[in-house]
Protein backbone atom coordinates (compact mmCIF):
# COMPACT_ATOMS: atom_id res chain seq x y z
CA UNK A 1 0.00 0.00 0.00
CA UNK A 2 1.57 3.70 -0.67
CA UNK A 3 1.55 5.98 1.64
CA UNK A 4 1.27 9.84 0.37
CA UNK A 5 4.31 11.54 1.57
CA UNK A 6 3.65 14.99 3.36
CA UNK A 7 5.65 17.38 2.03
CA UNK A 8 4.19 20.67 3.20
CA UNK A 9 3.43 22.33 6.18
CA UNK A 10 0.43 24.38 7.44
CA UNK A 11 0.91 26.65 11.02
CA UNK A 12 -1.21 28.36 12.96
CA UNK A 13 -1.87 30.37 15.48
CA UNK A 14 -4.48 29.45 18.60
CA UNK A 15 -5.25 30.76 22.11
CA UNK A 16 -5.12 28.50 24.99
CA UNK A 17 -8.63 27.66 25.22
CA UNK A 18 -8.60 27.23 21.65
CA UNK A 19 -6.04 24.77 21.90
CA UNK A 20 -7.28 22.89 25.02
CA UNK A 21 -10.69 22.60 23.47
CA UNK A 22 -8.92 20.72 20.13
CA UNK A 23 -6.42 18.77 22.36
CA UNK A 24 -9.48 17.33 24.09
CA UNK A 25 -11.37 16.75 21.28
CA UNK A 26 -8.46 14.94 19.00
CA UNK A 27 -8.06 12.60 22.37
CA UNK A 28 -11.83 11.36 22.15
CA UNK A 29 -10.85 9.78 18.53
CA UNK A 30 -7.50 8.58 19.46
CA UNK A 31 -5.72 10.72 17.37
CA UNK A 32 -2.67 13.09 17.15
CA UNK A 33 -3.70 16.72 17.38
CA UNK A 34 -2.35 17.43 14.14
CA UNK A 35 -4.43 14.50 12.50
CA UNK A 36 -7.72 15.49 14.13
CA UNK A 37 -6.76 19.31 12.94
CA UNK A 38 -6.07 17.96 9.43
CA UNK A 39 -9.20 15.37 9.09
CA UNK A 40 -11.87 18.01 10.54
CA UNK A 41 -10.63 20.83 8.22
CA UNK A 42 -10.34 18.40 5.45
CA UNK A 43 -14.14 17.18 5.69
CA UNK A 44 -15.55 20.64 6.51
CA UNK A 45 -13.49 21.93 3.04
CA UNK A 46 -14.80 19.05 1.26
CA UNK A 47 -18.29 20.29 2.44
CA UNK A 48 -17.98 23.84 1.92
CA UNK A 49 -16.55 23.05 -1.54
CA UNK A 50 -19.58 20.54 -2.48
CA UNK A 51 -21.94 23.66 -0.85
CA UNK A 52 -20.90 25.97 -3.20
CA UNK A 53 -20.85 23.68 -6.26
CA UNK A 54 -24.20 22.26 -5.98
CA UNK A 55 -27.20 24.40 -7.44
CA UNK A 56 -29.88 23.44 -5.52
CA UNK A 57 -33.68 24.10 -7.02
CA UNK A 58 -37.26 23.86 -6.25
CA UNK A 59 -39.67 21.15 -8.21
CA UNK A 60 -41.06 24.23 -9.82
CA UNK A 61 -37.61 26.03 -10.93
CA UNK A 62 -36.34 22.59 -11.70
CA UNK A 63 -39.23 21.92 -13.90
CA UNK A 64 -38.54 25.35 -15.71
CA UNK A 65 -35.02 24.51 -16.27
CA UNK A 66 -35.97 21.16 -17.26
CA UNK A 67 -38.61 22.99 -19.93
CA UNK A 68 -36.32 25.97 -20.79
CA UNK A 69 -33.60 23.23 -22.36
CA UNK A 70 -35.78 20.52 -23.96
CA UNK A 71 -37.69 23.99 -25.54
CA UNK A 72 -35.57 26.97 -25.69
CA UNK A 73 -36.99 30.51 -26.86
CA UNK A 74 -36.01 31.81 -30.36
CA UNK A 75 -33.17 33.84 -30.27
CA UNK A 76 -33.83 37.86 -30.31
CA UNK A 77 -31.94 39.81 -32.41
CA UNK A 78 -29.80 41.22 -29.36
CA UNK A 79 -28.91 37.78 -29.07
CA UNK A 80 -28.19 37.26 -32.78
CA UNK A 81 -26.31 39.88 -32.90
CA UNK A 82 -23.84 38.79 -30.68
CA UNK A 83 -22.42 35.60 -33.00
CA UNK A 84 -22.01 38.21 -35.87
Amino acid sequence: MAVALKDVRIDLRANSNQKTLLERAAELKHISLSSYILSTSLNQAQLDLTKNETLMLSNKDRDLLMDLLDNPPEPNEALKGLFK
